[in-house]
């Protein structure tokens, strides 16, 4: 973990959520999530070293995606949290993958505004975002938690958007 920043909260309490730190029971929700893609479904062994790995990497690095748990119903909707991504771990970036039948409730812009929240806490200055140009639902999501766009990147997938919020 970098000595300039403290490690984010591993579990985030909100209105009608609970983020939390990655457990191995996670492994075949996050199949699922990972197949609504539209991919390949990863194999029990490949989630679970995943999932090990997300763990791993939040002990060194001190910033998660985390799983995002319904307060009432108690089921697990999908992830959010700050990754090293494209970007660094001084300025990371926010990423969040909810399931499609959750789509459309404010769960995502629930679940990043209190990440936005633990991010300030950690004493960052930046965040950033890395979007595909088509996903309009997430850019709606980054508007709403302050971010602006910036500038735009092309790979072999087609252009990716680099959205930042400034927090101080």
């Amino acid at each position: 973990m970098s000595e300039i920043f403290k490690s984010m909260e591993f579990e985030i309490v909100t209105k009608r959520l609970y983020l939390r730190m990655w457990e191995e029971s996670d492994v075949s929700w996050y199949r699922e999530l990972v197949g609504e893609r539209g991919g390949d479904k990863p194999t029990l062994e490949a989630a679970r070293d995943k999932i090990i790995l997300f763990r791993e990497r939040a002990i060194e690095s001190g910033i998660s995606l985390l799983p995002i748990c319904r307060r009432d119903e108690g089921d697990v909707i999908g992830y959010c949290g700050l990754i090293i991504g494209r970007s660094t771990l001084e300025e990371p970036e926010i990423a969040y993958e909810l399931f499609k039948r959750v789509h459309g409730q404010g769960y995502a812009t629930e679940a990043a505004s209190a990440v936005m929240e633990a991010a300030v806490a950690t004493g960052r200055r930046r965040i950033w975002s890395t979007v595909r140009a088509w996903n309009h639902p997430s850019f709606r999501v980054l508007e709403k938690i302050g971010f602006k766009r910036h500038h735009s990147d092309w790979d072999e997938k087609g252009e990716i958007v680099w959205n930042v919020r400034d927090l101080n």
